[in-house]
């Protein structure tokens, strides 16, 4: 009796938040799973149509764009950014003076809101005022359209994904300091020099760290909305379109509740699948220290 009585006591210090996950969480995921299967108008009944929705996806010449689009970012941001990630957390280990304001200087993108980064980045971009092309103007140089370009659109976007890896740094630096000093030294006692032990016992020791990094890259490309919403609101000519942001269209622009339910469980098995992946290559990549 006491224990359940511990049980009972627990869950019900723990039952505002079981409350809101379940309706705010739980309840959403399965409303839209059940929309999926619909056409729903927002302003009238849904009507079961089955596969219909999921159907239509193949037929979408839109949905087509829009998977070309997210890839091509994907697979431009997350090996920048991890590449870039870790260069700038092995330059932040050093012991050099003003380390720590360089540490927080890379941080605070990190911190920053999102719609107040896009639009710092959405002036920063304008092709006749902005400071980058500008900054091109005095080197002889004439900065293109960023924004509306189709190639430099893109490009412009994933720059902004590469300029937020704060946090990510962070993270390889507190994992670069878990590193036991020890394998630094026998490295050192064997010739070699600060690449190879860049290459044989950092990267080992915090390549579960950069799976970790990784799959939350994946995740977050997958979903990215805010800032190219802002900045490129999928133009020109859909060239910077990607999946949430058609997602969001469909259901609040559009008005098809039902195929946006349907994109939504699409864009979560791509994630699950693309997380699988992941784990599955990493297998033999990944180095576990024992406790």
């Amino acid at each position: 009796m006491k224990r359940l009585r511990d049980t009972l006591r627990g869950l019900a210090w723990v039952s505002p938040w079981l409350v809101g996950c379940a309706a705010f969480t739980l309840l959403p995921v399965l409303m839209s799973l059940a929309f999926s299967f619909t056409d729903y108008p927002i302003i009238e009944r849904p009507v079961w149509t089955g596969l219909e929705n999921y159907r239509a996806l193949l037929k979408d010449p839109v949905f087509a764009q829009v998977m070309r689009n997210t890839v091509i970012y994907a697979a431009f941001s997350i090996p920048l950014q991890t590449v870039l990630a870790l260069a700038v957390a092995a330059l932040l280990n050093q012991k050099v003076r003003g380390v720590r304001f360089y540490r927080a200087a890379v941080f605070v993108p990190a911190v920053v809101p999102a719609v107040a980064c896009a639009m710092i980045w959405y002036w920063l971009f304008n092709g006749e005022l902005g400071l980058i092309n500008q900054a091109l103007g005095v080197l002889g140089v004439s900065g293109p359209s960023w924004l509306k370009e189709r190639g430099w659109a893109m490009a412009a976007l994933i720059l902004v994904g590469v300029w937020n890896i704060g946090q990510a740094v962070v993270i390889y630096l507190a994992a670069m300091q878990d590193v036991p000093r020890s394998l630094y030294e026998a490295a050192s006692i064997d010739g070699a020099g600060p690449v190879r032990r860049f290459i044989s016992v950092t990267l080992p020791g915090v390549s579960p760290v950069v799976l970790f990094n990784v799959i939350t890259g994946v995740i977050n490309t997958w979903q990215v909305f805010a800032v190219p919403y802002i900045m490129t609101e999928g133009g020109p000519d859909r060239s910077t379109l990607f999946y949430s942001m058609y997602l969001y269209q469909s259901g609040f622009v559009y008005q098809k509740l039902g195929y946006a339910g349907a994109l939504a469980w699409v864009q979560f098995v791509i994630i699950m699948a693309l997380t699988l992946l992941t784990f599955a290559v990493s297998r033999r990549t990944v180095h576990y220290r024992a406790a």
